[in-house]
C-alpha cells in the first residue's frame, strides 16, 4: 500500500538500533512501523591496523567503495547508535579520517533506502491505539504517490497577568472545536470545570483526530510552551503524539533560531517560522509581498484579505473582558485565530510547497529550511551510486573571501528604451558548462581538463553535481508543461542553492577554490557578453550578477525583436565558444528579459564622485498596456522607510519618466509636510533584531525609540524623528522635526 512518511526517527531498544516511522496510508488511516538497522561509518582499508584496538566491538566488513582518491573504504558498524558515536569520536582521537561519520541513523537509513517520503509498505497489520494500524516486519521500497495530510491548527487564549488557561481552539476542514473553562454553558465550545478539564479532553481530542501536522502562530514558543508548563502543572502526561513520549520543546531565545518541537510521530509546522524562512519567501504566493511585521493580523490582512476579529495593542485586555463577559464572543475570536493561520498554509500552498521539497530531497518535513542537508541527501545518494563515500563534516573556518558576483558600476542617469537579458540559473548552468564538483576537481592540471578562470581543474566528464542539476532540471521542464508551478519553483530553488552549500565552511566538500570557480566564471562570462553586445554598437550601461542592461535606442515596436536577436546572437557565440576552448557543451542561456520604456541609475548618495549606485535602480515598464513602476534596491520598496519617502519617490520618478516638470509637486509635498498634513505617513517602522541591551557598539533610531517604550508588544518598532531625536508613536513628547525630514540628514526621509 502506498503511504506518505510524516515522521521518521531512530530509537534505541535494548541496546539496538531501531528505525521508527509514521505517516498516512493512501486509504487515509494513520500508520507506524519499526525496522531494525545497524548503523555504520567507513574508514580507509590502509587505516585498519591503526583503528584496530578502538573497532573490537565492531563489525568490520570489506565494500566495493572507495573515497574520493580512489582508496578502498571498510565499513564499521554496530547496533548501538550511542555506543557508535564513541567509537567515531575514539577513531578521530588517533586522526584517522573517517567518512560519512557524522550522519545520523535516520539519515543514513533515508539514503540507503533511496526514500523521499513516498512509499510503498507491506506487512502484516494489526490496530493500534495512538495509530489505525501498526505494520510488523514491514517491507518498505520508493514510490510516487500524492496523499493528502491531515492538518490541525491551534491556537489557545489565556490571561496575560495571571496566566490562567481560557480556551483551547482547533481548526481544521470542516472542523472546529474549542475547549473553554466555564461555570456556565458555552455554545460551540466544550464546556470544562477547570484548567485540567480542558488540558485533558483538549490532549484526548489531538489523539482522537490524529493530525499529521499541527500548525499555529508563534505556536511553539507560545502556545505549546505554554501548555508544557500548564501540563507539568496538572500532572498531566503532555504527550499527544503518536507514542507515549512525552513532547519535547527546545525553545531558543535567539532571535536567529528557531525554536523547534518533537511530537513523535507528527510534525509541527510554525506558520510564523515558515513564513520568514527564505525558502519560502521566495514562493510565487509570498515572493514581493512586504509586510510591516509578522504578526497574525499582518500577514493574515497581507496575504488573504482578513484578520482577527479583535485588533490592536489592547487586545489582550479586550480578551479579559470577553471572558468575563461574553465567552461566545471569545470562542469566535479564538477560532478564528486557528482558521487563520490554517489558512495561511493551505489557501497559499505554503504547505504544499514544504512536502513538495520534503518530496524532492527526500527530507522530512521539520527539516524543510536546511540547504546544506538537501544537498547532502541528494549528493550522497548519487556519490554512493557510482561507488564514492563522502567524507565527514568538520567544520572549517574560511581562510577567505569567496569572490562575489561580477557587478559593472552603472553609468548613473536617465535612459529611454532599455533592454535587460538575463541569464537563466547562471551559476548552476556553470556547474553544468564547466563540469564543477567536487569529486571531479582535480589538484592539478591534467590532459583534457577543464580550467577555469582562477586556474581550478576538473575532470572533463560528467560530475555527480552537473549530473543532480541536469536530473532536477528534467524534472523542473516536466513540472512546467504539466503547470505544476510549486514543483518548478521548488526546483529552482533546490538549484539555486548549490552555490551557497559549496560556498559555506559547514558543507562536507566547502571549497574557497570550488565557490571561487563559479564565480570567476560568472563574472568572465558577464564581462564577455558586455563586450560582445558592445560589439555590435550598443551600450551596455550596467550588469549585474547575471544580467545585463542596454541602452538599445530603439522604438518600442521593434525593442523585443532587438533583444531576440542579441538572445540568440548571444546564444549561439556561446555554444561554439565553449566548444571550442573547453570541448564541452554550452548550458549557459541568455533570455531577453523585459523592455524598460525608460529606467533611472542613480549617483551613489552623498558622493562627491558621479559613480553609480549598485544594485538600486526604477524602470518604467508595461504590461497588457498598462505602465507601472519596478524598483529594486529603492527607498520606495524598503520596509524600513516612511510612507511619505515611498509616495514621494514614486510620484517623481513617475513624472521625471514620463518628461513632466517635478517642480511643482516637489513644491506641494513639502508644503504638507511642513504644514503637518502627513503626519501618518513620516512613521517609521522597523523591526528590532536582538535584545536591546545588545545593541552596545552602535545604537540605531529603532532602538532608542524602543528603549522609551514601558514594554514591547512585538518585536516592530514604530517611531518618529521629533527635534528630541527617536521617539515611539505611543509616547510621542516632542515635534516632529520637518526641517530634517525636508532637507535630510544621515536620518534620511525624503530625499
Amino acid at each position: 500500500m502506498k503511504a506518505h512518511i510524516v515522521n521518521i526517527s531512530s530509537i534505541t531498544n535494548e541496546d539496538k538500533t531501531l528505525i521508527q516511522i509514521f505517516g498516512r496510508l493512501e486509504n487515509n488511516k494513520s500508520f507506524a512501523t519499526v525496522i531494525p538497522f545497524v548503523p555504520y561509518f567507513y574508514i580507509r582499508e590502509s587505516d585498519a591496523e591503526k583503528a584496530k584496538n578502538v573497532l573490537e566491538s565492531t563489525l568490520i566488513e570489506k565494500t566495493k567503495f572507495t573515497n574520493k582518491n580512489k582508496e578502498n573504504v571498510l565499513k564499521i558498524s554496530h547496533e548501538n547508535k550511542t555506543e557508535l558515536i564513541k567509537i567515531i569520536k575514539a577513531v578521530h582521537q588517533k586522526d584517522i579520517n573517517t567518512y560519512e561519520a557524522d550522519l545520523t541513523p535516520t539519515m543514513r537509513f533515508i539514503i540507503d533506502n533511496n526514500l523521499y517520503n513516498t512509499i510503498d509498505i507491506t506487512g502484516e497489520t494489526e490496530p493500534s491505539e495512538l495509530v489505525d494500524v501498526i505494520f510488523k516486519d514491514a517491507k518498505i521500497k520508493p514510490t510516487h504517490a500524492n496523499i493528502p495530510l491531515k492538518v490541525l491548527s491551534l491556537d489557545i487564549e489565556t490571561n496575560k497577568k495571571t496566566e490562567e488557561l481560557f480556551c483551547i481552539g482547533l481548526y481544521s476542514h470542516n472542523y472546529e472545536k474549542t475547549f473553554i473553562k466555564s461555570n456556565e454553558k458555552v455554545e460551540r465550545a466544550v464546556n470544562c470545570k477547570t484548567e485540567a478539564e480542558v488540558l485533558s479532553k483538549f490532549r484526548e481530542e489531538i489523539i482522537k483526530f490524529d493530525p499529521d501536522i499541527i500548525t499555529g502562530w508563534h505556536v511553539i514558543d507560545f502556545d505549546l510552551n505554554y501548555l508544557r508548563k500548564k501540563f507539568e502543572e496538572h500532572n498531566i502526561p503532555f504527550n499527544f503524539g503518536r507514542t507515549n513520549e512525552n513532547i519535547k520543546l527546545k525553545i531558543e531565545d535567539n532571535f536567529f533560531r528557531n525554536s523547534s518541537a518533537n511530537i513523535p510521530g507528527r510534525q509541527i509546522l510554525d506558520g510564523l517560522n515558515l513564513i520568514k524562512d527564505p525558502f519560502i519567501q521566495e514562493a510565487p504566493s509570498i515572493k514581493n509581498k512586504e509586510f510591516e511585521s509578522y504578526s497574525l493580523e499582518n500577514v493574515s490582512q497581507e496575504m488573504l484579505g482578513e484578520g482577527k476579529i479583535i485588533k490592536g495593542k489592547d487586545r489582550h485586555e479586550e480578551i479579559e473582558k470577553l471572558y468575563d463577559k461574553d465567552k461566545n464572543k471569545l470562542v469566535e475570536y479564538n477560532i478564528q485565530d486557528c482558521k487563520l493561520a490554517y489558512k495561511l498554509l493551505i489557501q497559499t500552498k505554503i504547505l504544499d510547497l514544504a512536502i513538495e521539497r520534503s518530496i524532492l530531497t527526500g527530507l522530512p518535513l521539520n527539516r524543510l529550511t536546511g540547504s546544506i542537508i538537501a544537498f547532502d541527501s541528494l549528493y550522497i545518494r548519487e556519490a554512493r551510486n557510482r561507488g564514492v563515500v563522502s567524507p565527514t563534516l568538520h567544520y572549517k573556518q574560511k581562510e577567505e573571501r569567496i569572490k562575489g558576483g561580477y557587478v559593472m558600476e552603472p553609468k548613473p542617469g536617465i535612459y529611454h528604451d532599455v533592454l535587460v537579458l538575463d541569464f537563466k540559473s547562471l551559476y548552476p548552468s556553470i556547474i553544468k558548462t564547466f563540469n564543477i564538483d567536487p569529486i571531479s576537481m582535480l589538484e592539478k592540471k591534467e590532459k583534457g581538463a577543464i580550467e577555469t578562470t582562477n586556474k581550478i581543474y576538473f575532470k572533463n566528464e560528467e560530475g555527480i553535481l552537473p549530473y543532480i542539476i541536469e536530473k532536477l532540471h528534467n524534472e523542473r521542464e516536466r513540472a512546467k508543461k504539466e503547470q505544476r508551478e510549486l514543483s518548478s519553483y521548488a526546483i529552482k530553488i533546490i538549484m539555486n542553492s548549490f552555490f551557497g552549500v559549496l560556498a559555506s565552511p559547514n558543507c562536507r566538500y566547502f571549497s574557497l577554490n570550488l565557490a571561487n570557480a563559479i564565480t570567476h566564471s560568472g563574472q568572465e562570462i558577464i564581462q564577455l557578453t558586455a563586450k560582445k553586445i558592445e560589439e555590435r554598437n550598443l551600450k551596455v550601461i550596467y550588469s549585474d550578477t547575471d544580467s545585463v542592461f542596454i541602452s538599445a535606442n530603439v522604438e518600442k515596436t521593434k525593442a523585443k525583436q532587438l533583444g531576440l536577436e542579441l538572445q540568440k546572437y548571444i546564444n549561439n557565440f556561446y555554444e561554439n565558444y565553449i566548444k571550442e576552448k573547453y570541448n564541452r557543451k554550452s548550458y549557459l542561456e541568455l533570455e531577453f528579459k523585459k523592455y524598460y520604456i525608460a529606467l533611472m541609475l542613480p549617483k551613489i548618495r552623498n558622493s562627491k564622485t558621479e559613480a553609480g549606485s549598485k544594485k538600486r535602480y526604477a524602470g518604467l515598464v508595461e504590461n497588457n498596456g498598462k505602465e507601472s513602476l519596478e524598483i529594486v534596491g529603492l527607498e520606495a520598496i524598503r520596509g524600513d522607510w516612511t510612507e511619505a519617502a515611498k509616495d514621494f519617490q514614486i510620484e517623481l520618478l513617475t513624472k521625471v519618466f514620463h518628461k513632466e516638470n517635478p517642480i511643482p509637486f516637489i513644491k506641494d509635498y513639502i508644503k504638507q509636510i511642513r504644514e503637518g498634513k502627513i503626519n501618518s505617513k513620516l512613521i517609521y517602522r522597523k523591526s528590532i533584531r536582538k535584545d536591546l541591551k545588545d545593541y552596545t557598539k552602535i545604537t540605531p533610531p529603532h532602538v532608542k525609540a524602543a528603549r522609551l517604550l514601558d514594554s514591547m508588544e512585538s518585536n516592530l518598532v514604530e517611531y518618529y524623528i521629533t527635534e528630541n531625536g527617536p521617539e515611539p508613536i505611543q509616547k510621542l513628547k516632542h515635534k516632529i522635526d520637518y526641517e530634517q525630514i525636508v532637507k535630510g540628514s544621515k536620518q534620511k526621509t525624503l530625499f
